[in-house]
């Protein structure tokens, strides 16, 4: 069992590494908020293609929980992604790929103190490594811009993007239980839904950029792997292992969303990305290692 948890969130955390990338390409292509509308109106009708028997038969149950399954797609999916699509318009796809190494840390604390989730030394100590990997990344290797609150637009929001998506996370043990088709219509009708203001806010503002042929790419990459098989994936992951285990695996995430940003973005790799890779590494290893 826990082997196939890993290769699904092995295959999920590269998925994600390949999020940022295609973020970063959108740019001047797509506007970020149509970016995240697309995503996951595409996204939604095809899972609609194949699971409307599915939604049909556990409708009594959606019914009950509206309200949580729309909080868990507007907090997951939307303003997640709004985050991060929009931090790539300021920051490197390196660095918006290091800094989500910060959610499995977010995630502990919240269970440890919202349901006394038990915690080993070794996941502490371990997601304390990743999050320090993290500030070094946002500061870009200067820790004491963090003192000074002297951080990079793009970075700040990428910050408020893993408290989003930690809180998601956390919230995953409250869903129904209901076919993972339906569980995955829902999610992305209400993101979908959730993510038009946004959308009609950025054309309204005159920031909107309908897509070309680069950016119909992206929205196709963004619709099939990180929206549909990536989600359905880590639900998967988190159901088998455990919400606290699989969130560690998020720090790989930045080892493939860097390996990416520089074979296909050619970005350049700093000395800082050097060190934090080395503390996110470590600290999953470490937080791992007392459960192997």
């Amino acid at each position: 069992m826990n082997r196939n948890a890993y290769a699904l969130l092995l295959l999920t955390t590269l998925f994600w590494g390949g999020n940022a990338i295609a973020g970063k390409l959108s740019v001047g292509h797509i506007s970020p908020l149509l970016l995240t509308t697309m995503r996951w109106g595409w996204a939604l009708a095809f899972l609609l293609a194949i699971g409307w028997p599915r939604l049909k038969a556990d409708w009594p149950i959606v019914r009950k929980h509206l309200v949580l399954l729309a909080t868990l797609g507007t907090l997951g999916f939307t303003l997640f992604n709004v985050a991060l699509y929009s931090a790539l318009h300021y920051t490197s796809a390196i660095n918006v790929s290091i800094e989500q190494a910060g959610i499995p840390m977010v995630i502990l604390l919240a269970n440890f103190v919202l349901f006394r989730t038990r915690v080993s030394t070794l996941q502490i100590f371990g997601s304390v490594l990743a999050i320090a990997g993290v500030l070094l990344t946002a500061s870009h290797g200067d820790l004491s811009r963090l003192l000074d609150l002297d951080l990079n637009f793009g970075d700040a929001l990428m910050l408020v993007a893993v408290l989003v998506y930690s809180s998601y996370t956390v919230a995953l043990r409250f869903k129904p239980q209901i076919h993972w088709q339906s569980l995955m219509i829902m999610l992305c009708g209400c993101a979908f839904i959730a993510s038009l203001p946004f959308a009609m806010i950025e054309f309204h503002s005159g920031a909107g950029i309908v897509p070309d042929l680069r950016g119909w790419a992206v929205v196709a990459y963004t619709v099939l792997f990180p929206s549909i098989l990536a989600q359905i994936f880590y639900i998967r992951g988190v159901e088998l292992i455990g919400a606290n285990r699989a969130g560690l695996f998020i720090n790989l995430v930045p080892i493939f969303g860097t390996l990416l940003s520089i074979l296909i973005l050619r970005e350049a790799f700093q000395l800082h990305h050097a060190v934090a890779l080395v503390l996110v590494l470590g600290g999953i290893g470490l937080a791992e290692s007392r459960r192997r």
